[in-house]
């Protein structure tokens, strides 16, 4: 049965949230809007799809959207953005929503996920992303994607050794691979380090980020960030079973 959604307390919460959590310049009214619209289609679609564990729109707004959100400081103006592993579309909705100077592929496995975030991006008339159903390891071989990318995201997808190598080869020199992780962040990136050095990674760092909400735990989790210094070699990545039985 789907969740009733109180409009007017829905667009009031998000842009208070958005407001204390220092997002205010990323809304305006018709992008209020849209986040509505958004969270309607992914409660009506999540039976179907397994979209999200968070189901409450208070919440959803919290951990999806303000969360993803957050990131869009770290972006450059008009970057080239790959988002491996896209899932339901976090963070490349809410990003492509308030950020329509960058340009999104949404990159993930999963045929019906994809579709999923393709149609959902389509509703939404954003125009800034495109959907692609194939695995990160493949994709990574292709002339048209390899090291093409200002920017590679990912949010919790896997451990930093294998996320590296998933997600370098796209970035080209000077851009930097951005994983949102959870509480394990500061053990994997020191467990990283021989792998970033091999793919071409620099300068890695762990941003702690903490975003608040009326009447909610605090949210707070790292940004890693990763610099591309160097060409990541040909040889890699390699076939998903040996990054996963062997990581860097």
């Amino acid at each position: 049965m789907p969740i009733e959604i109180n409009e007017q307390e829905f667009r009031s919460y998000l842009t208070k949230t958005f407001s204390q959590n220092g997002l205010s310049a990323h809304l305006n009214l018709e992008k209020v809007d849209k986040f509505l619209l958004l969270t309607k289609r992914m409660l009506e679609e999540n039976e179907k799809y397994n979209l999200t564990a968070i189901t409450e729109p208070k919440k959803i707004i919290l951990n999806h959207y303000a969360d993803c959100v957050a990131l869009a400081k770290e972006i450059k103006k008009g970057a080239s953005v790959i988002d491996i592993g896209c899932g339901a579309g976090f963070p490349t909705l809410p990003l492509a929503l308030v950020r329509d100077d960058i340009k999104i592929v949404a990159m993930d496995s999963t045929e019906k996920r994809v579709n999923y975030v393709r149609e959902t991006a389509e509703m939404l008339g954003l125009n800034n992303v495109t959907a692609v159903t194939m695995r990160a390891e493949d994709g990574a071989k292709l002339p048209e994607y390899r090291e093409k990318f200002d920017y590679a995201t990912a949010r919790a997808v896997a451990e930093l050794r294998i996320l590296s190598e998933l997600c370098l080869p796209y970035v080209k020199l000077s851009g930097k691979l951005l994983a949102m992780k959870g509480k394990n962040a500061e053990f994997e990136l020191s467990g990283a380090k021989k792998a970033l050095a091999i793919l071409g990674g620099k300068n890695p760092t762990a941003n702690i980020i903490t975003l608040k909400a009326d009447g909610q735990e605090p949210l707070t989790h790292p940004i890693i960030s990763v610099e591309k210094g160097t060409k990541t070699p040909p040889a890699y990545p390699r076939p998903y079973a040996q990054i996963s039985k062997k990581p860097l």
